[in-house]
């Protein structure tokens, strides 16, 4: 009698507790329901956009990799999953869509110059090889947007059959030393460095979408940074110096520099250059170093080829682990 007793006496309490769960998740889904109403604008514009066509002249394997993985977050339309439409998730969707399509929008293709889509496809490579891409936070959610090792070798093998290099019978070498008082400043007035060819070489590059190679050169300042790990940002007074040559590839195979393409700088000056993202850029083409740009605004092309590593201070280059 007794027991039975002690467990009527728990079965009122009991009981309340109940309803305040109850209660609890009916106010919980009713706010969830309520919020459904509230929605980004983007998501509604680009879930009902004009689907994105496949990529012109690019092989079918090649568009279903970057359709499944890339078009979502860099396309115009987004074939979104029933749980990226649930708010609030909603509203990191469609900011991860938005700073995506301001980064690259594949629905621009067709306006794209062919070496613009080689170089589109080159980067787009290299931060899915440095695993930037896709956001880990998009896999979680959609791991068969995940590109496995098949798929990148697809990625690859692409993007090198449709390379600038060339082949041809003999390896050209030129060693060429000129005064360079002659050459005329960049159009922002940067003037011309040669002795960039005298400092440390921190990094190469392998452009095969166009085929040039690239050496990547620190000035002392810049040099002391990377040993210090303290690059992010770089200090004021760094500067980099990169310069390209056409690639040559002999009978054996073997890849060597051929004709001098160019050689750019990024100087490092957060008040004097404010307005160009903390950097002075500059360009020179060819053997004769012809100022690149055709009025002082040449820089915003710079800005926006380098847009994508903002976070990393603008600087696509890695250096190399100096001692």
């Amino acid at each position: 009698m007794a027991y039975k007793f002690a467990l009527c006496l728990t079965l009122p309490h009991n009981t309340t507790k109940m309803k305040k769960k109850t209660i609890i998740l009916l106010i919980l889904a009713a706010i969830v329901g309520l919020a459904q109403f509230i929605r980004p604008d983007n998501i509604k514009k680009y879930e009902n956009g004009v689907k994105t066509e496949d990529l012109a002249g690019v092989p079918k394997e090649v568009n279903e990799i970057l359709r499944n993985s890339c078009f979502n977050c860099h396309s115009s339309s987004s074939e979104l999953a029933w749980y990226d439409k649930i708010t609030p998730v909603s509203f990191l969707v469609a900011s991860h869509i938005q700073e995506g399509t301001e980064v690259l929008n594949f629905k621009d293709w067709m306006s794209m110059s062919i070496a613009k889509q080689k170089a589109v496809l080159y980067y787009s490579i290299n931060k899915i090889r440095s695993g930037e891409m896709p956001l880990s936070s998009y896999i979680l959610a959609h791991p068969a947007a995940k590109i496995n090792k098949n798929q990148m070798q697809v990625l690859e093998a692409y993007l090198l059959s449709i390379s600038a290099r060339g082949k041809t019978d003999s390896v050209k070498l030129k060693a060429l030393e000129r005064d360079h008082k002659w050459v005329k400043p960049a159009l922002n007035g940067i003037a011309y460095m040669p002795d960039y060819r005298n400092w440390k070489a921190i990094s190469t590059t392998d452009r095969f979408d166009n085929g040039t190679m690239r050496i990547i050169f620190a000035n002392e300042v810049a040099v002391a940074a990377i040993k210090a790990k303290n690059i992010n940002p770089w200090p004021d007074g760094s500067v980099l110096a990169k310069a390209a040559w056409t690639q040559e590839i002999a009978l054996d195979g073997s890849v060597s520099t051929g004709q001098f393409v160019q050689v750019e700088y990024m100087i490092k000056d957060s008040k004097k250059y404010a307005k160009t993202e903390g950097w002075g850029w500059a360009r020179w083409k060819g053997d004769d170093l012809r100022p690149y740009g055709k009025t002082i605004n040449f820089t915003t092309e710079c800005i926006s080829c380098h847009r994508p590593v903002r976070e990393n201070d603008n600087v696509f280059t890695i250096p190399l682990n100096l001692k």
